[in-house]
């Protein structure tokens, strides 16, 4: 199904870099970056452009513009999604979609990859000392950092800073102005080797969902699709909330089955 067709990557900031060699490899697929492809238009991290939609809706918009520059039979797009873990609350985290769209079937597969794995975090800084803090602990300049007068502005937002001289330079020139700069960390997927990582795993899990074959009909993307409560109490033999069996369902023939 896959073998010699064209994946369209629908990304920006480098993320073939990841996805390419993933999908190439295991799927038989020829990636193309689709060029001129702004995908800033769906949303910024830093505010400039407000996301419209949550993660899965925004990855297939990213899917249908290369689609629409660039005819092949796939696309694949990835949305992160950074703030407090869903379930421990007060821990960071990121949370990575990655999606496959078939153009001519219009069948969806995605994956995520929620992590605490992130250098995710943002901090008003007046001092030189606790700039230096603050850079240590985001791993700079492995990962890059941006810098703006105050939290909510998205005006004066300077991005790209990689190196010392650079954040030294752009603090006390902002700084000189608000008595302090907001500094917080590049969430973009190049100047993130973290986050990377972590779209990477995203893309192997998607991999893993579509290369999973339908006993019945051969159909891929065989995968979980609900978790079902009862398992029984170690000691008096009663149902628990605790996950009794796992239900995968065929989108295409409905063929079901349940793993323990």
């Amino acid at each position: 199904m896959f073998s010699g067709r064209t994946l369209l990557i629908a990304t920006k900031h480098g993320k073939e870099a990841v996805l390419a060699p993933l999908f190439e490899r295991s799927m038989g697929v020829r990636c193309v970056v689709p060029s001129d492809l702004n995908t800033d238009l769906l949303g910024t991290f830093t505010g400039e452009v407000e996301r419209r939609g949550d993660p899965l809706s925004v990855a297939r918009q990213k899917c249908q513009l290369a689609l629409e520059r660039v005819q092949a039979d796939f696309a694949l797009a990835s949305e992160g999604s950074f703030g407090p873990h869903p379930t421990i609350g007060f821990v960071p985290a990121g949370d990575e979609l990655v999606l496959l769209l078939d153009r001519h079937t219009g069948r969806e597969f995605f994956a995520r990859d929620i992590t605490t794995e992130t250098n995710f975090r943002a901090a008003w800084i007046s001092r030189r000392a606790e700039l230096e803090s603050f850079l240590s602990d985001v791993k700079f300049p492995s990962h890059a950092v941006i810098m703006r007068p105050s939290k909510d502005s998205a005006q004066g937002i300077i991005k790209d800073i990689l190196s010392f001289p650079s954040a030294w330079e752009t603090y006390e020139r902002l700084s000189a102005e608000a008595g302090g700069v907001w500094v917080e960390t590049d969430m973009r997927a190049m100047h993130n080797p973290t986050r990377m990582k972590s779209i990477e795993r995203a893309g192997q899990k998607l991999m893993d969902k579509i290369l999973s074959a339908c006993p019945s009909c051969q159909a891929p993307g065989f995968s979980v699709t609900a978790a079902h409560p009862g398992l029984p109490c170690a000691h008096c033999g009663l149902p628990t909330r605790s996950t009794r069996a796992f239900e995968r369902i065929c989108e295409v023939c409905r063929f079901s089955d349940e793993i323990p």
